[in-house]
């Protein structure tokens, strides 16, 4: 089987990942990119137990979660992705950058890590089932919108 094309469509789907905070579009993208229900790590940035929620739910949280910034870019790099049939596992290193309004004091929280994501192929094609956060390194941790 030729995976080549499976690999490019793993990684264009961790590009509209990143587009759905940075575009904050959060009704066509979300669709396109999970699984419903999704499992979701993301323990190393907030004090929250790995869990599966319905995808509706999570988007909602996602919406919150993100709208005091004013802006933020993930880049998302370097995948190294394995494929097994109709399931993909793919790591990535990840800097996401969040900007605040500029006030008195930082306004900006930096995550500098890893995603080691799980997809399956649908029907509709490949989406991830479950996405880990490995934080390596953060600035300004307080400015999370997850705390």
């Amino acid at each position: 089987m030729d995976t080549s094309n499976d690999r490019a469509e793993l990684v264009e789907l961790l590009g509209r990942y990143a587009d759905i905070a940075d575009l904050k579009e959060f009704t066509r993208l979300p669709g396109l990119v999970f699984t419903d229900p999704v499992t979701l790590d993301f323990g190393s940035v907030a004090d929250i137990p790995p869990m599966t929620v319905p995808l509706g739910d999570y988007v909602e949280t996602l919406r919150a979660a993100f709208a005091p910034y004013v802006a933020t870019h993930h880049a998302i790099t370097g995948p190294v992705v394995e494929i097994d049939g109709d399931r993909a596992t793919i790591h990535a290193h990840v800097r996401a950058e969040h900007w605040l309004p500029a006030g008195d004091g930082p306004n900006y929280w930096l995550v500098v890590g890893f995603y080691d994501n799980e997809a399956v192929r649908t029907a509709d094609g490949w989406r991830l089932s479950s996405v880990k956060l490995t934080s390596a390194y953060q600035e300004n941790p307080q400015l999370s919108g997850a705390r």
